[in-house]
């Protein structure tokens, strides 16, 4: 019989404990590391549905389960910003970051917010460190919100936006937020001919809301293709009769 010293078996036997906690401690990990995801996947499902409170209630726990899940940390500034709590979403984003520095998307959306927030420049900061991030799978993303929200300066560089903008349509030629960008900037730069092209394009793929439409009827109008402006403006007024953009075409169609 082999016989194993006192010493050794004490030091095997409290191996073997240090294991099964450690095994033990993985374990509980993966449970609230799945928690956290169910939570994040049933709030998202509360606020599609307007469930505003659920949600909210929803996304603590799940950060409650696992403090570094980052899609719990921006769902909640998501939902944050949806009930105007605009300096409580910049928070959770933060936090998101601070968690993973290095993840582009998560700079692209929180460059995003700051650019529907007014703060443009700290946006291109953000939009620029996920362009530069040679991981990134959808730079067109960025792109695409890089020169929408450059179009948002009191004094925007055109060129420069355009230039961003045909980038993003390079990689997906669909993509509806380039689309919908470039018939803006097409409007405001009087090249008419690019903005109906644009928005013909967008309205190819994406259902029409009352500011795409008003974008492609100013083309028209601009163009004098009289039939083309007629069949958008009652579109337009029978569909979003109460939209800003429907007293813009009623003003428009007198002149």
């Amino acid at each position: 019989m082999i016989k194993i010293k006192h010493g050794l078996m004490v030091f095997l036997m409290s191996t073997l404990v240090a294991c099964g906690g450690g095994i033990k401690q993985k374990e509980e990990a993966k449970k609230d590391k799945h928690a956290a995801i169910i939570n994040v996947q049933l709030a998202s499902g509360y606020i599609r549905r307007g469930d505003l409170e659920i949600a909210e209630n929803k996304l603590l726990k799940a950060i409650e389960y696992d403090d570094k899940y980052v899609p719990a940390y921006t769902t909640m500034a998501v939902l944050k910003t949806m009930i105007g709590k605009i300096d409580e979403a910049e928070t959770y984003y933060l936090d998101a970051l601070d968690i993973d520095p290095r993840n582009p998307e998560l700079h692209n959306n929180y460059g995003t917010f700051l650019c529907d927030t007014g703060k443009l420049d700290e946006a291109f900061k953000q939009f620029d460190i996920a362009l530069n991030n040679q991981f990134y799978k959808t730079p067109e993303a960025a792109s695409a919100n890089l020169g929408y929200c450059m179009l948002k300066s009191e004094s925007p560089d055109f060129k420069l936006a355009e230039k961003y903008l045909r980038a993003s349509l390079k990689v997906n030629p669909n993509l509806s937020s380039a689309l919908l960008a470039m018939g803006e900037l097409g409007v405001r730069s009087n090249k008419y001919l690019m903005a109906r092209a644009y928005m013909q394009r967008y309205h190819a793929g994406t259902k029409p809301t009352a500011y795409s439409l008003w974008l492609q009827i100013q083309a028209e109008h601009a163009l004098g293709d009289k039939t083309n402006f007629i069949k958008l403006s009652q579109t337009l007024l029978e569909n979003f009769p109460e939209s800003p953009e429907a007293v813009k075409v009623m003003e428009l169609s007198y002149k």
